[in-house]
């Protein structure tokens, strides 16, 4: 018999990140038809190793900041590691959330618990006043931060382990 905390373990969404060079940008084509025509972009990137991914971006696909993804542009895609893919090449995902990297800014997307630590255990979040907490469509989150999946924007952190910051915005994936 499987406990209730193995079954949610099993099907939490494991955010991984790829983060590379945007070399092209095309529609994705769907058999559901034209109603669906332009609506999913079909986003190639080429990480720093020469490696290639295909990121389907559709309209479910969080875009941090709503930023406009153009070619040239160094991005992070993050999918779900526990989601079933074609085994092709280049490989192919379903984008979750895209960003479009903007330094000093950090992004962080993954579980967080009871103590708000990442599910990988690399980021504490220390929350202050200042953190705007945020659904997807901009509205304000107002219930626990706790064991939710986040999108954390902020600009340092410290050396330590976990690394600690006080993030200026969250963003709640309500999946």
């Amino acid at each position: 018999m499987v406990s209730y905390k193995q079954d949610v373990m099993t099907k939490m969404i494991q955010f991984l990140p790829i983060s590379g060079r945007v070399t092209e940008i095309s529609d994705f084509t769907t058999t559901a038809g034209h109603e669906d025509s332009g609506c999913t972009k079909f986003i190639t990137v080429t990480d720093a190793q020469g490696g290639t991914v295909n990121f389907i971006v559709s309209p479910t696909t969080y875009v941090v900041d709503q930023a406009l993804i153009q070619i040239g542009d160094w991005v992070t895609g993050y999918f779900d590691g526990n989601a079933p893919v074609p085994l092709i090449y280049p490989p192919q995902y379903h984008a979750l959330v895209m960003v479009k990297i903007n330094p000093p800014q950090h992004v962080k997307v993954d579980f967080f618990n009871s103590q708000l630590v990442s599910h990988d255990g690399q980021l504490k979040i220390n929350l202050s006043p200042f953190t705007q907490l945020l659904l997807t469509n901009g509205q304000s989150f107002t219930g626990d931060p706790a064991n939710r999946n986040w999108i954390v924007l902020y600009s340092v952190a410290t050396k330590s382990i976990p690394a600690q910051t006080s993030p200026y915005r969250m963003i709640l994936l309500c999946h």
